[in-house]
């Protein structure tokens, strides 16, 4: 699922627009990662979602006495995810006029790498 929003929406507040999409389609998610953008009232927003089962949000944050580079856990999954979207062309620059035109071209992106990976 994804949400694509203009550059001067805060990441929060744009998860807030997908919170009530996952009440509806997806009754088996049990976790949600996402990086210390996203700690604050998100994660009780989360807690309260009308939901049969308990949905975990997990901050994977990074320490602050942390020097270098260092992979974070599972965090690496959704900076793979993106870097794999950079390396379609269309999504390199913004030259979408609507939003949903580029949302469909992520969809259209990611639907070609699971293709291709079911191909192999």
């Amino acid at each position: 699922m994804l949400k694509v929003t203009p550059a001067d929406v805060q990441d929060r507040d744009g998860a807030r627009l997908l919170l009530p999409r996952l009440t509806k389609g997806y009754g088996w998610l049990k976790r949600i990662r996402a990086d210390g953008g996203y700690a604050g009232q998100l994660e009780g927003e989360v807690a309260r979602l009308p939901r049969h089962r308990q949905i975990d949000l997990e901050i994977v944050k990074r320490s602050d006495d942390m020097k270098g580079f260092k992979v974070l856990p599972k965090r690496w999954i959704v900076e793979r995810s993106f870097s794999r979207l950079i390396q379609s062309r269309h999504l390199i620059r913004d030259h979408e006029v609507h939003i949903e035109h580029s949302e469909a071209l992520i969809y259209l992106s990611m639907t070609r790498r699971m293709l291709a990976r079911i191909a192999e």
